[in-house]
């Protein structure tokens, strides 16, 4: 069993370097001396995706597989900033203001990151503000909320923050929890699966094809890191390591078990790949649950639907609270890890 100490350790430590849409700078830094440090070839690519390459026996680039799992994370993006260096502020990725709730945020500028305070209003206020609005009768929207800096326009311009710099979740807030064999914590999606990626680059040693681990950039505004580099490297299949939300309305259960993806938003993922991934986990001595989802979409289905790949499957695991403050068993995670070692090691049979 893989230790859950070590797995959560470095999950937290993923978690808590910022790495919002198009700025992933943070985690780019930390990611290139981690997959060094495990003495796979490693590089960045020009869309900002982080690849690890561990070659096969193999001369065929078209036989080659790639494993994915996006290290961007959703969060705001500053709109505009008015006479007292208050900003306005919309959604990055399919974030909601209610999830964070009021408190700190970091505003990452240019030349600084300072902290500032989501704020929604005053509660001791009558219909005459528009705040009372929200207290009884409509969702809470971006429009209705804004950052509080408490720095002047000129401060703000000094840290390098304008229209377009990105605002996340306080590094403070975010540090993970630990529920027994659960965790907890903000950026679960996809922190968890870069975790993943970093085992598979310890556990893979001489495979018949060349594996490719790819810490996708910008996959919340779009799958972009992804599509680039599948519109460059020639692959027999991606899989796309990835969250499942837990919700009544799908099959899924919450434990140890991961999720095999037959759909999403994008389409169908390829049966064949996903028969060769069920065998693995029987192999791995590893449960398999199942699923089609709606409201979803990962590096893979977006990648087979614009024909850049032939064959994607999404292998996840079971999360609560989705896009919020995650909730997901350490032993699916693990098993992850378990079934896309023995599925590399299977490519040699």
């Amino acid at each position: 069993m893989l230790n859950y100490d070590r797995l959560f350790e470095t999950i937290e430590e993923l978690v808590l370097h910022h790495s919002p849409s198009g700025v992933e700078k943070e985690i780019d830094e930390l990611l290139l001396k981690k997959f060094s440090a495990l003495g796979v070839e490693t590089w960045q690519d020009r869309a900002g995706n982080i690849i690890a390459k561990i070659p096969g026996e193999s001369s065929n680039d078209a036989d080659a597989i790639a494993i994915t799992g996006h290290k961007d994370e959703i969060g705001a993006i500053v709109k505009s900033i008015d006479l007292e260096g208050c900003l306005s502020i919309r959604k990055l990725g399919g974030s909601f203001p209610w999830i964070y709730g009021e408190g700190v945020v970091d505003i990452l500028g240019g030349k600084q990151t300072i902290s500032g305070i989501l704020s929604f209003g005053s509660r001791h206020v009558s219909h005459e503000s528009p705040q009372k609005e929200q207290q009884e009768d409509v969702a809470l929207r971006w429009e209705n909320v804004w950052v509080e800096t408490k720095l002047t326009p000129d401060e703000l311009a000094t840290a390098g923050v304008r229209p377009g710099s990105r605002v996340v979740v306080g590094k403070h807030r975010k540090k993970p929890i630990r529920l027994g064999d659960y965790i907890g914590s903000y950026t679960l999606d996809n922190k968890a699966s870069v975790a993943i990626l970093l085992a598979l680059a310890e556990a893979i040693k001489q495979p018949a094809v060349d594996v490719y681990l790819v810490a996708s950039a910008k996959e919340e505004v779009g799958a972009i890191g992804a599509l680039y580099f599948t519109q460059n490297q020639p692959l027999d299949a991606l899989i796309a390591l990835e969250i499942c939300p837990l919700s009544s309305e799908y099959p899924i259960q919450p434990g140890s078990e991961p999720v095999l993806l037959s759909q999403d938003s994008y389409g169908i993922y390829d049966e064949g790949l996903n028969r060769e991934l069920q065998q693995a986990a029987e192999k791995a001595e590893t449960g398999l649950q199942f699923a089609a989802i709606s409201g979803f979409g990962s590096d893979a289905s977006i990648a087979m639907k614009f024909g850049h790949v032939a064959r994607a499957a999404c292998l996840s695991f079971p999360t609560e609270n989705t896009h919020g403050y995650e909730i997901a068993h350490l032993g699916a995670i693990a098993n992850c890890i378990r079934i896309l070692q023995t599925y590399c090691q299977m490519l040699r049979n």
